[in-house]
């Protein structure tokens, strides 16, 4: 008699926010008061080894629940499913995911619902690498790239690349990739740090955040700037005498300005030598970007954190309108999607730097950079993932900076389980952190 298959029996969902607007962390010049959260799911199985998954999309507060609600949307598609069926096969659920003809509706592709497309696809990769017992970044530099390629929906981007055109670029990939592995747990991954730029700090927490920094290791940051000029000269002349000319310094407006305020701007700020600008517009706007990086290079320009699917991504590639790829681990249609991104990337010759400036993105995004250099592009070389010194200690697999280079995470899975406590403290708006800050809404709630 065959073995009873485990299956997934339930999805757990979870609005879990964080009150970072207290400290002004993460301000910027489009978000001045964040609170960083999470909309958070568990794949829960029958294993007797009581087998999970854990995922997550990010926002920044308010709209929360929306995420959690979409995520609950799709609940049907996978409760009952074989853990064997979607662990060897995540890309098939991808595909019926996105093809729901209703919920595509809501699409196609992108939003709310693309979004939670990708926290539940990241909980199934989390599930798969913890059933194989490897970090997530190593289950994928081992797999086939035959098995690679057929995880990727190649719908709308076969004019820019093709699956034999990935299929060469994943074996080529291979050459090399056990050295690149011993190098990557001994070394680590570059990082640069935006704990010192965020736009609300002070000249005086700029000052010794930005010392720190170099202190630490790194050896780039990053400033927010797109508020008021003045001000973003100061600041970056602040942080350019604290650091000196020999750190990387970027700039991040996050989507503030229109082309000719992007070029003005960044043109005014040139002379603290950025080394890119990032989203100096909508990030829907490629003939923008274009034009953009044409009139401020040699500063560069980077995009993606906000880029809201594959097919975006490739046109940005296409029009030549970015020097920087950024992806994010929680933004677009989860690992799926990201594979091709990462591939499209690798075809144009552009550096991928991720975006991680939220809750759990450094430990979600570090994965894929680290298979990136293992097993795509095979180079660390212009590349560096973002790293936010905060919040990390609600995560059992916490990212780990060392001399400016994240570790490499060798616990299975995805590195994305929030530890219970911090779910019971932080859920929104019954956990006990958030009971004790608002009784009088508790009091509301239970009448």
């Amino acid at each position: 008699m065959s073995p009873t298959p485990v299956r997934i029996t339930a999805v757990d969902t979870f609005d879990i926010r964080f009150p970072t607007s207290r400290e002004l962390d993460g301000s910027d010049a489009m978000n001045p008061d964040p609170d960083y959260s999470a909309a958070y799911l568990v794949l829960r199985t029958d294993a007797a080894d009581g087998l999970e998954g854990h995922g997550f999309t990010f926002t920044i507060g308010r709209g929360n629940d929306v995420q959690v609600a979409a995520i609950d949307a799709l609940r049907d598609h996978v409760a009952g499913r074989s853990v064997d069926e979607v662990c060897d096969d995540p890309g098939t659920l991808f595909r019926d995911l996105i093809g729901d003809s209703q919920l595509r509706w809501l699409g196609p592709e992108k939003g709310v619902m693309h979004m939670a497309i990708g926290a539940l696809i990241n909980a199934v990769w989390d599930l798969a690498a913890k059933r194989a017992a490897k970090p997530l970044w190593q289950l994928l530099a081992d797999a086939e790239p035959e098995w690679l390629v057929r995880q990727i929906d190649f719908r709308y981007i076969t004019d820019a690349l093709t699956p034999e055109e990935a299929l060469e670029i994943l074996r080529r990939g291979r050459q090399g990739a056990e050295g690149r592995r011993a190098r990557l747990l001994e070394q680590g991954f570059p990082a640069y740090t935006t704990s010192a730029g965020w736009l609300g700090y002070s000249d005086e927490k700029l000052t010794r955040l930005a010392a720190q920094a170099v202190a630490d290791g790194f050896r780039q940051i990053k400033l927010k700037v797109g508020a008021d000029l003045d001000d973003d000269v100061r600041r970056c002349r602040v942080a350019r005498a604290v650091v000196g000319p020999d750190i990387r310094m970027a700039i991040d407006a996050n989507q503030r300005w229109n082309v000719d305020e992007a070029i003005r701007w960044t043109r005014a700020l040139a002379e603290f030598d950025p080394y890119w600008i990032e989203e100096p517009t909508s990030p829907d706007d490629v003939l923008a970007h274009a034009a953009i990086r044409e009139a401020v290079a040699p500063v560069k320009v980077a995009t993606g954190e906000h880029v809201q699917n594959r097919i975006v991504f490739k046109q940005l590639l296409q029009a030549g309108a970015l020097d920087i790829v950024q992806i994010d681990a929680a933004r677009v249609g989860g690992v799926n999607e990201n594979l091709a991104i990462l591939l499209l990337a690798a075809k144009y010759g552009v550096p991928v730097c991720p975006h991680a400036g939220g809750v759990g993105l450094c430990e979600l995004v570090q994965h894929l950079s680290m298979f990136d250099y293992v097993a795509v592009s095979g180079t660390t070389e212009d590349r560096v993932i973002e790293y936010v010194d905060h919040l990390h200690e609600h995560f059992l697999d916490p990212a780990v900076i060392r001399d400016g280079h994240y570790t490499a995470s060798t616990a299975p899975g995805f590195s994305a389980a929030m530890r219970p406590e911090s779910i019971a403290r932080y859920t929104f708006p019954g956990g006990t952190f958030w009971a004790a800050d608002d009784p009088d809404r508790q009091k509301g709630q239970a009448a």
